[in-house]
């Protein structure tokens, strides 16, 4: 298992990384209209087990806003002492967000730097095979407000990398694929 501060520590490194990689560029691209779609991990959950799997969707309204949804699901299941219990998580909600590149004047094209909040339904589901926590079976449901930070590296016109941060779903950091459509 890998212990907790070390795994802040490689959070904090990519994190900075990634500053350093924003402000030494110097027209990313994000443009009305674009469509973009996220796939990918959480390389942090704030429960205890699982993967959490991501996706989004966003369309540009203007060159700087982007509107759409986000739908994160986490899944785990134990068995000990004899007792079966597991949860699941669901996130499902709108989403926005600003892009930064003018703001910031970024000249590199394959690169897109936004940050942004959402508002949705969280549904978590608690079993076990005896009552033994005593959870219910729905604990935590309900609205959900999260906020996100991240950045779009493209490696080809439509296809690159993707790296957030925040509270927006079951886990606070996420990586993965990103598509322009």
């Amino acid at each position: 298992m890998i212990e907790p501060i070390y795994m802040k520590k490689q959070i904090c490194f990519f994190v900075l990384s990634l500053l350093l990689l924003v402000f030494n560029s110097a027209n990313a691209q994000f443009n009305k209209d674009d469509k973009l779609l996220n796939v990918g991990i959480g390389v942090n959950s704030y429960y205890n087990g699982g993967i959490p799997l991501s996706s989004s969707f966003e369309v540009g309204i203007t060159d700087e806003i982007s509107v759409g949804a986000g739908l994160d699901y986490l899944s785990h299941r134990y068995n000990t002492l004899g007792v079966k219990y597991g949860f699941s998580a669901l996130y499902l909600g709108a989403r926005g967000s600003y892009h930064f590149s003018k703001l910031l004047n970024l000249r590199d094209e394959a690169l897109d730097v936004y940050g942004g909040a959402s508002l949705g339904y969280r549904r978590f589901t608690w079993r076990d095979n005896n009552n033994f926590i005593g959870l219910g079976s729905s604990y935590g449901s309900g609205l959900f407000v999260g906020i996100h930070v991240g950045a779009r590296y493209y490696f080809a016109p439509k296809v690159g990398g993707f790296f957030e941060v925040g509270a927006g779903g079951s886990g606070n950091a996420r990586l993965g694929l990103a598509f322009r459509l």
